[in-house]
């Protein structure tokens, strides 16, 4: 649904949640109290609407009942910067490795091309980071409108062997260019010793500096109770670190008011101990070893 010009995503069943669409990407430039009273007249029911500030507004701006959230960011000078005193040097030596290894890393236009080649990347493997990779197995017509957003303000960069494409970067930038995302960022596993994805960032964080984006973000640095993983660490060691913004709740009915202030709008992975979740991915990473293992040596 739209609301004061901007697309809302609404998630729930029991309890209904609305965001921003492109929330990461997509700002409220307005007042909020114009969208909040906009949705307190909607037929739709929405229970609580939530957004959050920039990663560039770390201090609340709103009365709001609010809760901390954050990103896992890099501010960006220059390039040079970044390189030499933002990284470690085995991230120095994951970009260049690529180079050696003959992939050649470049800004690419959106195109029928580009998408065949994302189609190829998503569906190498069903398995990404032990879990169901939900862009495996989409048609080219799917790849190709997630793909199609935003793309007044979106960077694609890819990264290529003997013009393949093996790895690719998505970046959308805020309407006012001051942070840019990382909405797809992803290469072929089977590239892997080539460190594609580090020449990635590289190139992304020169394409910033070029524009005077300020800040990279790549998602969250942390999830609930999961402050470490090996995604956490490729962000720090390419000179991302976290960055608590306030998040924004606000009740529009009785029981989102209910629901608030019982702590029932957060995940449920935000109860769970980190330790008994930890586990829990170690189980299903097992289990889908197994099943399309188990499926290859049938083909």
């Amino acid at each position: 649904m739209k609301v004061c010009g901007k697309g809302l995503k609404i998630t729930g069943k029991l309890l209904r949640i609305a965001r921003l669409e492109g929330e990461g990407y997509d700002f409220l430039a307005q007042d909020p109290e114009q969208i909040i009273d906009a949705l307190r007249k909607s037929k739709t029911r929405i229970d609580l609407f939530t957004f959050i500030q920039k990663v560039s507004e770390t201090s609340p701006l709103y009365q709001y009942p609010m809760e901390w959230d954050n990103y896992a960011a890099v501010e960006i000078s220059t390039f040079d910067h970044w390189w030499n005193q933002q990284i470690g040097f085995k991230a120095r030596n994951k970009a260049k490795q690529a180079q050696k290894k003959g992939v050649v890393i470049r800004e690419v236009p959106f195109s029928d091309e580009l998408v065949q080649g994302i189609w190829g990347v998503y569906n190498e493997h069903p398995v990404r980071q032990g879990r169901y990779f939900t862009h495996y197995g989409k048609d080219i017509k799917t790849v190709y409108s997630e793909e199609a957003t935003y793309l007044e303000r979106s960077i694609f960069v890819g990264a290529y062997i003997d013009n393949e494409l093996i790895g690719f970067i998505k970046l959308v930038a805020d309407e006012t260019n001051t942070q840019a995302g990382l909405m797809n960022i992803l290469s072929m596993i089977k590239h892997r010793d080539k460190a594609p994805t580090n020449a990635l960032v590289a190139e992304a964080i020169k394409l910033c500096a070029e524009r005077n984006i300020r800040y990279l973000v790549y998602s969250r640095y942390a999830y609930g109770s999961k402050e470490q993983s090996t995604i956490s660490d490729f962000k720090e060691r390419n000179g991302m670190h976290r960055i608590d913004v306030p998040r924004y709740y606000i009740p529009l009915t009785a029981v989102g008011r209910v629901a608030l202030q019982l702590g029932l709008h957060k995940p449920l992975t935000g109860h769970v101990p980190a330790s008994l979740l930890s586990k829990v991915r170690e189980f299903r990473a097992a289990w889908y070893e197994r099943k399309y293992r188990s499926a290859a040596e049938r083909s």
